[in-house]
């Protein structure tokens, strides 16, 4: 609902002269654009982050407090315990000469705090999330899904639920006719042309070539014994397909009557679900042909061609009784029932075309032909994957319900023994619509559980649908809805979905556009591998969290340890740096690029809720801190007995790299290249190497890091406060790393059920832990780091928007008392102000405080077209309101002297 008009505030601050200004019903492009800039600059962003970097975002503050935390302290207590040691304890007096050795001492302990700092701060998780995603939507364009917005890659992995079209994408979408009603008979294969009438094989010719689509046709063969290619709509290239099976030329009936030569063509849509072309003879007369759904078509005909070819009258207990032998059967099979049918019209009137429904009657049958889209042979084996994988697969189809439920069978949706629902289009909206026919979510509640198919639906219907199964609270989480469509109208249901594909062969531009992802082979296996893909994100991010925060843990713990103990850092800045570019930039390469396997299928969806660290990962992440811990301080206190080496603990400050400390440093980074190895499993798996040659990536990622180790302890010298190590020291440093390896094992005997004391972290937010004036109407996540700095201004946006909401209504009461004396309509005016949805206060929306009220609402948009001609037919309605309307010329505007006036310039 863009606006079109100058916006509101344009036109105060115009008009307040008192001078009416020209009506300006369109704006000139430069006002379009000026009005974006500032709409830009204004507007607090609505865009909500997705369920995972929401979690991200929540887990990255909490860590990045804790480790302002500690390096604070880490600062205070150095400086504290120098300055008391120095003047107290040793009693030496502030000489003015030793003023730049103190603050040399005093620079050294800020850079120990900051080095802290920066490796508390888990900067690397949005670059593993934006690797994770890139690298996913890489691969995921060779399994046929085109990414087109990068979230979507990661909310598939927690779909619960899709909603799946038929055609094309459960079924192959080539069709053929397999079964004809023709002439009182029912053939179960094609039949015999000489079996039919030439009248009647006449009447099937003209019907089909003249009543479908010109573009739609059949072509030869690309390869020599292939099969013919069908071009344009599927099921008229299966009527083309049936007129060549019966030995006749369609093209030479659209040679005959070309498209110039239609006098009036009903296209076919989804509520019409025919289609009819009339056709103007010689004499005057016309002749129409329609062509449409089995059951709507047969319930327009009043007559059926015979076995003679000549019509007969054709009851209502006789389409019951051909509903039941023909229409049925057919359905049962899976086929999609086609009739039809044609009507003529007498040459001396000619009808109302513009009345459809009276065109549409009083119709002749001609046949009744059943059409197979096979079901495509990896489909049910696709959808058992997703019903292992915990996710809910609908199928919404325009079909006719028989043939629905028989493919849905086939396919393994709808499964013997279970109470799954099949309803069609109308009776669902009759179970879920009141009286005024409006959606009631406690009705749909009851229904979309169970239900598995949906016949006969329209696009309105299947947006219904999953805009009640998102809204639904029914159950501990919310469900996560993928969604696919192929036409113009899927878009608003594409819109909706939490995941929405768009087919990339048979989908419209509209759909495409409306889309998350597009199925470039409009194959349903494709968005399971999506589910794959999108489940591999989450735990890719996982792993790495699981890496990340055990050498998170143990460098904040060893710096700050020492610092307070030995008054220096054992790790230096440029060490802790370094050791901050393996665990962040080099592990989340190496981590996010793990490739999915199978068995991610294999469980249920993590939920919106569910932690991104669980209680097996704690248990890692813990356990493989204590034994680095317990090595580090072991090598700091007692190394140098352990080598044989000079202790580096209390060294002078300017003193030379000792061998001492470049163990602890080596020794540190090997257990990282080893736990690394460690990390790539999160559920307790014992094989930590399952797969590894899989992914290159990794692989080159621990080794160019072990070489770059070696590089920097032999060559780094003083700049990386590293002194060369013998072979055996080097062994011994490559030892204790693999000890991490064997350590892993032996956690993961220890069943995570006992350890009751851990807890998860990094979960999503509840909606309950959410003040509710911070909740937008529309917005499922909030980013919530963004949300606390936005607090005071949304205090502030709340006032200035009640003071002007005031004005506003003051304003309309004036308005209207002014100009109500010689206008009648204007009573409904300050009611139809009043009740309009814009100007009902949603107290729980911070909105940005514009003075135009209006702003970007359709429904508001929508009174301006009409012009309020819906209420009395004239525009004097909104012209008493410059609230609801400030396009109109004459806008009642306050007297300069007001006090009213000065208030609103000063707003």
């Amino acid at each position: 609902g863009k606006k079109t008009g100058a916006p509101e505030n344009r036109n105060k601050a115009k008009t307040q002269d008192g001078v009416a200004l020209e009506i300006q019903p369109l704006k000139s492009q430069e006002g379009v654009e000026n009005e974006e800039k500032e709409k830009k600059k204004v507007k607090v962003p609505k865009k909500e982050k997705s369920v995972l970097q929401g979690k991200l975002t929540r887990l990255a503050v909490q860590i990045g407090k804790a480790g302002l935390i500690m390096s604070a302290i880490t600062v205070i207590i150095l400086v504290l315990y120098f300055v008391i040691d120095t003047f107290g304890v040793q009693g030496r007096p502030w000489l003015a000469e030793c003023t730049p050795i103190y603050i040399q001492y005093f620079v050294k302990f800020f850079i120990i705090g900051v080095t802290v700092l920066v490796v508390a701060v888990p900067e690397g998780l949005p670059l593993a999330v934006t690797i994770s995603l890139a690298y996913s939507v890489k691969k995921m364009m060779k399994d046929n899904n085109l990414v087109r917005h990068l979230d979507a890659c990661e909310t598939m992995g927690n779909a619960t639920a899709i909603c799946s079209d038929k055609t094309g994408t459960l079924t192959m979408n080539r069709m053929t006719v397999v079964q004809a009603y023709v002439g009182d008979t029912h053939y179960r294969q094609i039949p015999d042309p000489e079996a039919i009438l030439p009248k009647i094989l006449d009447l099937i010719v003209n019907g089909v070539a003249i009543n479908s689509a010109y573009t739609s046709k059949i072509l030869p063969p690309e390869k020599e014994g292939g099969l013919p290619r069908q071009v344009g709509n599927k099921t008229e290239c299966a009527l083309l397909g049936f007129v060549l099976d019966l030995k006749q030329d369609y093209q030479a009936v659209r040679n005959e009557v070309p498209e110039e030569k239609l006098y009036k063509v009903y296209t076919f849509n989804s509520v019409r679900k025919s289609m009819s072309t009339v056709l103007k003879n010689g004499n005057g007369s016309f002749r129409m042909y329609s062509k449409g759904a089995s059951e709507i078509i047969l319930r327009k005909c009043t007559k059926i061609l015979d076995k003679n070819g000549d019509p007969r009258i054709f009851k209502v207990k006789d389409r019951d009784e051909m509903v039941k032998k023909v229409i049925e059967p057919m359905a049962c099979h899976g086929l999609r029932t086609i009739c039809l049918a044609f009507r003529d019209f007498p040459a001396d009137a000619e009808p109302d075309w513009d009345s459809e429904n009276e065109i549409l009657s009083d119709l002749t049958c001609i046949a009744v032909v059943g059409i197979e889209d096979p079901v495509r042979p990896e489909v049910p084996d696709a959808i058992l994957k997703c019903q292992r994988a915990g996710i809910t697969v609908r199928m919404v189809t325009g079909d006719n319900i028989n043939t629905a439920r028989a493919i849905a069978t086939k396919c393994g949706i709808l499964l013997p023994g279970e109470d799954f629902l099949c309803l069609e289009g109308k009776e669902f909206n009759r179970l879920i619509r009141n009286e005024k026919g409006e959606v009631e979510q406690e009705q749909l509640d009851k229904i979309w559980p169970k239900l598995r198919v949906l016949a006969r639906s329209s696009p309105t219907d299947k947006h219904t649908l999953v805009k009640g199964i998102i809204d639904s609270t029914v159950g501990d989480q919310r469900q996560v809805v993928a969604v696919t469509g192929d036409g113009t109208n899927d878009g608003p249901a594409l819109k909706k979905a939490d995941v929405g594909f768009a087919m990339g062969i048979a989908g419209t531009d509209v759909a495409k556009e409306a889309s998350d992802i597009i199925l470039t082979d409009d194959n349903f296996t494709s968005i399971v591998k999506a589910v794959m893909w999108g489940r591999n994100v989450y735990d890719s991010i996982s792993k790495f969290l699981q890496f990340q925060l055990t050498v998170n843990i143990v460098a904040v713990i060893v710096a700050f340890t020492g610092a307070c103990i030995t008054q220096d850092s054992p790790l230096k800045a440029v060490q802790m740096l370094w050791v901050n570019l393996i665990m962040d930039t080099f592990a989340s390469l190496a981590l996010a690029t793990e490739p999915p396997s199978e068995s991610l299928l294999l469980r249920k969806p993590y939920g919106r809720n569910k932690p991104l660290i669980s209680r097996t990962m704690m248990k890692n992440i813990l356990g493989h801190a204590v034994y680095q811990l317990t090595i580090i301080f072991t090598l700091l206190f007692a190394g140098e007995k352990f080598f044989d080496i000079d202790s580096g603990r209390n060294a002078p400050l300017h003193s030379p790299p000792t061998e001492h400390y470049t163990i602890v440093f080596n020794t540190f980074v090997m257990m990282q290249l080893f736990n690394e190895i460690n990390a790539r499993k999160i559920h307790g798996e014992r094989n930590v190497f399952e797969s590894i040659y899989r992914n290159p990536i990794f692989c080159t990622v621990v080794l160019g890091t072990f070489a770059a180790q070696i590089i920097i302890v032999e060559f780094g010298g003083k700049p990386f406060s590293c002194s060369g190590l013998t072979l055996s020291q080097w062994f011994w440093c490559i030892f204790i790393g693999v000890g991490e390896l064997l350590w892993g094992q032996l956690i993961c005997t220890v069943p995570t059920s006992h350890l009751k004391f851990l807890k998860e972290a990094g979960h999503g937010i509840t909606k309950e832990e959410i003040p509710e004036e911070e909740l937008p109407e529309d917005v499922d996540e909030i980013d919530h780091a963004e949300m606390e700095l936005r607090r005071g201004q949304i205090l502030w946006f709340r006032g200035l928007n009640r003071i002007q909401t005031q004005i506003k209504v003051v304003n309309a009461f004036r308005s209207s008392l002014y100009e109500g004396l010689e206008k009648p309509e204007s009573r409904s005016s300050i009611h139809n102000f009043m009740t309009h949805p814009e100007f009902i206060l949603e107290e729980d929306e911070p909105r940005t405080p514009f003075l135009d009220g209006a702003e970007d609402d359709p429904e508001t948009d929508g009174l301006k077209k009409r012009g309020g001609g819906s209420l009395g037919g004239s525009t004097s309605l909104n012209r008493n309101n410059n609230a609801v309307d400030s396009d109109q010329a004459e806008v009642t505007v306050p007297e300069p002297e007001s006090p009213l006036h000065s208030l609103e310039t000063s707003v």
